[in-house]
């Protein structure tokens, strides 16, 4: 009897177990598909901030130090106001920046306009369009080096067949590499050769994107070809602009290896950049404290201009 009355109130409680471990379960489930996005990019975020803050840290402390290696180790003084005092007079970083702005906003709103020019013509033909977006693929695919030996020897005003085309329409052997007057025009122009097919794609996978029906009802509205394209297509396309100009932007930014190998920054510093600039200072000047400062300022800088162009997008879409 004693026995009896013991398994019927043990399984009431065992019941009552098994229904909260299945609660339990339950919330866990619940709680793991609410946040599911979260817990999946969890790891490669921590990844991406261990990769990236620590070497952050480490460049504000070189920036306010002034660094030095002996036979000893490395010597750090402080020297923040030193730093930042120079860098208040270093003129060649403020030409660098000018530089960087002209050569950024130039050769950016140039690969944006023939970008588009290109994806509009692509997206009219009928016929061979994959054959044009392989073709328009080459440019992006050719490595840097071999762009910038290539135009290097293009621009050769000896031998180079864009001086020699030069010759014969004005009859003057024009070095553009070598003057300080177009030395920057013939940068930009070899960066606009190779990245307007990276506006292309982008501009061109946005056109083929936008709904038919509306430019079917357009049409039967009577609307010309001009007049589609600026009250229908360039609205509808805003994002896919906006997206190629911030990427492409921020490429620009960081131009290093064609104008290196072009130019080196000259004749002068007609083409000095900030990225070149900074690669001269922490590796042929060996002033990491100093280089350190210059690029937590590159890096404001860029945030800034960023930071402009998300306000200018925001006003845009409330328009």
């Amino acid at each position: 009897m004693a026995s009896t009355l013991v398994s019927k109130t043990a399984v009431p409680g065992r019941a009552q177990q098994q229904s909260a471990a299945s609660s339990r379960g339950t919330r866990v489930l619940d709680l793991f598909d609410r946040h599911f996005r979260l817990i999946t990019i969890a790891p490669a975020a921590l990844l991406i901030l261990s990769l990236t803050v620590a070497p952050a840290i480490e460049l504000v402390r070189m920036a306010g130090a002034k660094i030095a290696f002996t036979n000893d180790g490395v010597e750090r003084t402080a020297a923040l106001a030193e730093n930042i005092g120079r860098l208040a007079n270093d003129w060649i970083y403020w030409r660098a920046l000018l530089n960087t702005l002209a050569f950024v906003i130039t050769s950016t709103l140039a690969e944006l306009v023939l970008g588009l020019v290109l994806a509009l013509a692509a997206q009219r033909m009928t016929r061979a369009k994959g054959i044009v977006r392989t073709l328009m693929l080459m440019p992006i695919l050719i490595p840097p080096v071999a762009i910038g030996n290539m135009w290097r020897l293009m621009y050769n005003p000896e031998f180079g067949i864009i001086a020699y085309l030069v010759d014969q329409v004005a009859g003057v052997r024009l070095d553009m590499l070598g003057s300080t007057s177009t030395a920057l025009l013939a940068v930009i122009i070899v960066d606009v050769w190779h990245w307007t097919p990276f506006m292309f794609l982008i501009l061109l996978a946005g056109l083929e994107g936008l709904p038919e029906e509306v430019m079917q009802a357009s049409h039967l509205d009577g609307a010309n070809s001009l007049q589609r394209l600026r009250f229908i297509v360039l609205p509808m396309l805003w994002p896919a602009i906006a997206v190629a100009f911030v990427f492409r932007s921020i490429g620009a930014f960081k131009v290093f290896d064609q104008i290196y190998l072009l130019t080196s920054g000259g004749p002068g510093v007609s083409t000095e950049v900030l990225s070149l600039y900074v690669f001269k200072v922490f590796f042929q000047n060996n002033e990491l404290g100093y280089g350190a400062l210059l690029s937590l300022v590159t890096i404001a800088i860029v945030c800034s201009y960023l930071a402009v162009f998300r306000i200018v997008q925001r006003r845009k879409g409330a328009l």
